[in-house]
């Protein structure tokens, strides 16, 4: 009983976290455009806290094996959540490559995602070096 709630928990936090990492990077993307950078000012800030927040809450939850990422799925969130931390490095600079709009939307999506996904990954990293050393 517990267990199924903390999976519906994990579930919807999840989904919350990308829902408003894809809302914060398209008006970022916009800001971009327009000259600024959203995640410079204040209100821009206290999003990217609420993302790595809510990416800890998710990485915490995977770690107590009680949220959405099972033990056999591991692996491949870290492969994925690698693969997503370094396309938001990888297009960092293409809002000026690619003008108008689709670089920024590249580099602003992708950043946010990032931010969401950085803490998770770095837990459920920490959780898996755990299990292999607890193994042997």
């Amino acid at each position: 009983m517990v267990k199924d709630m903390y999976t519906k928990f994990g579930s919807w936090v999840f989904l919350i976290g990308i829902l408003i990492a894809f809302i914060v990077g398209l008006y970022q993307a916009y800001t971009l455009e327009s000259g600024s950078n959203f995640f410079e000012t204040t209100v821009g800030g206290w999003s990217a806290w609420i993302l790595a927040i809510i990416g800890v809450i998710v990485g915490l939850l995977s770690f107590m094996g009680e949220g959405t990422i099972t033990k056999k799925e591991i692996p491949s969130f870290l492969t994925a959540g690698i693969a997503l931390v370094v396309m938001g490095g990888v297009f960092n600079g293409w809002n000026e490559i690619f003008a108008p709009y689709i670089g920024a939307l590249l580099a602003s999506i992708s950043m946010s995602l990032s931010v969401f996904i950085a803490p998770a990954v770095g837990i459920t990293a920490i959780k898996a070096i755990w299990d292999i050393g607890k193994d042997r």
